[in-house]
């Protein structure tokens, strides 16, 4: 179970790569693999650097799920991941029930409240979803929709290099 002083998170993007999560959230650690059903997966979030990051919209169909990985936080480290998400600023906090390890729990996740439909990914953030979505071992058929995506090239250079070296571990 978890304490009061930890949290359940539910992530479906970049954050699915723990290396990532743990550069914001340092204790963050793997619960399982989750599903949210009722929801979808979009690629619409206005990023603050003007590219699209994921968001979950409701649907309200049972058949539509997002499968993700669901992790402990220290919930003293959420202020710090509710400003790298930009909470406030694009994403919201809602609690949310989901599936992991054949029981209905309840999360947070983050959800967009500003979107453009128009706007694609960068391929340094698409990198980071399918490194999380591989890393714990996501239905191959969800693996297969997310490298479906069509990303574009950040054309920041020195922020592009950043966020390659920090998947690739460097």
């Amino acid at each position: 179970m978890v304490s009061s002083r930890r949290l359940l998170y539910f992530a479906y993007g970049s954050n699915m790569f723990t290396r990532r999560l743990r550069d914001r959230a340092p204790s963050a650690r793997p619960f399982g693999i989750a599903r949210l059903p009722g929801h979808r997966l979009a690629w619409h979030k206005i990023g603050r650097d003007g590219s699209a990051k994921c968001d979950i919209r409701e649907t309200g169909r049972p058949d539509d799920f997002v499968w993700g990985i669901l992790f402990e936080i220290a919930s003293a480290e959420k202020s710090v991941l509710d400003r790298a998400e930009g909470l406030g600023c694009g994403y919201e906090y809602k609690t949310v029930s989901l599936f992991a390890q054949g029981l209905a729990i309840e999360a947070g996740t983050y959800y967009a409240t500003h979107i453009d439909v128009s706007l694609r990914p960068f391929d340094w953030y698409l990198s980071f979803v399918l490194a999380g979505a591989r890393e714990h071992g996501l239905p191959s058929t969800y693996l297969s929709a997310l490298t479906s995506i069509s990303a574009v090239n950040d054309p920041d250079v020195d922020r592009r290099k950043r966020n390659l070296a920090l998947l690739q571990g460097a």
